[in-house]
């Protein structure tokens, strides 16, 4: 396993945690043959309430895939902007944060599921949701089990934020499901919010991105990366880019189908009815938004977004 952009194994002083099995979301892309964790059953209404939480823009990109699946739905899209990107946080600051906001997104909206569509916030907190609200909890990990499945080459890379290849729990997929793969770990400190900005019509240069994604691509004597884990929901917001700058076609592999196909194994197929209920956008900045946005959010089906009452 090569590891670009990180120089230890360590958050600031202290010890990663092991993490023995990648048991700890309920994540059909690394699960489907795993066991399932702990949670209940879901018992939907006619039309659900689905919740898909992030800490930005990325999880519109998991949201799209769930609006498809359930058009019939209502649905909430909950961004966490005031503290954005969640990968500055410390663990227990992070636990707190996100405990907290989902306290107040629940009790408003009432959610039948939730999906946390971040990384470092299913790896991280995920445990403490599950255990403190009984709605049940979706969440995202690393595709690398499918991404090594599938690659020819046996070259593979995750590219995720710095905060995700740092995690013993990534480390931990890759110890159970790299199948003979070299896997190169690249953590990127930039590309979350370069795709934010891209995504609110700032102009973003093709070179800043491919130096971002440029750690992906290793050749070696036998071969070089045919497939990359796009291992943070920000990153099929640039998707376009990505495969232009890429410096040979590689498979990017997006999670968002598969755990849209996960919340319809928990809250059931679409009813063939139309929704009753307009989508809502919550972000917890109350920050206008700009008016790309604003088009990239009608285009999504989400109403205007309301400042949150966290």
């Amino acid at each position: 396993m090569r590891i670009e952009g990180w120089d230890s194994g360590m958050e600031g002083d202290r010890p990663l945690p092991m993490v023995s099995s990648p048991s700890l979301v309920s994540d059909p892309i690394n699960a489907r043959d795993a066991t399932r964790p702990a949670g209940p059953a879901v018992m939907p209404h006619a039309l659900p309430t689905i919740l898909v939480f992030d800490s930005g823009l990325g999880g519109l990109t998991v949201y799209r895939e769930v609006a498809q699946a359930r058009p019939d739905a209502r649905l909430v899209y909950a961004a966490d902007d005031a503290v954005f990107p969640y990968g500055r946080l410390h663990d227990g600051e992070l636990v707190a944060r996100v405990v907290a906001v989902m306290e107040g997104l629940i009790a408003a909206h009432n959610p039948d599921l939730v999906v946390v569509a971040c990384n470092t916030a299913s790896t991280i907190v995920l445990p403490t949701l599950r255990a403190r609200f009984a709605v049940p909890f979706v969440g995202t990990v690393p595709a690398i089990k499918p991404a090594c499945a599938a690659s020819v080459t046996k070259l593979v890379s995750v590219l995720g934020t710095e905060a995700t290849v740092k995690r013993e729990y990534t480390r931990a997929l890759i110890r159970e499901f790299a199948g003979g793969c070299e896997v190169t770990l690249v953590g990127s400190p930039h590309l979350a919010a370069l795709a934010e900005r891209d995504l609110r019509g700032e102009p973003v240069a093709d070179e800043t991105i491919a130096a971002e994604i440029a750690p992906c691509f290793v050749e070696t004597g036998t071969g070089r990366t045919d497939t990359i884990v796009l291992a943070c929901t920000h990153y099929p917001l640039l998707i376009r880019r990505l495969e232009h700058l890429a410096p040979w076609p590689v498979a990017f592999l997006d999670p968002a189908p598969a755990i849209a196909r996960r919340v319809i194994e928990l809250i059931g197929p679409h009813s063939g009815r139309a929704r009753a209920v307009a989508a809502q956008a919550v972000f917890t900045s109350g920050r206008a938004p700009s008016p790309a946005l604003l088009r990239a959010l009608a285009e999504l089906g989400l109403a205007l977004p309301v400042p949150s009452a966290i």
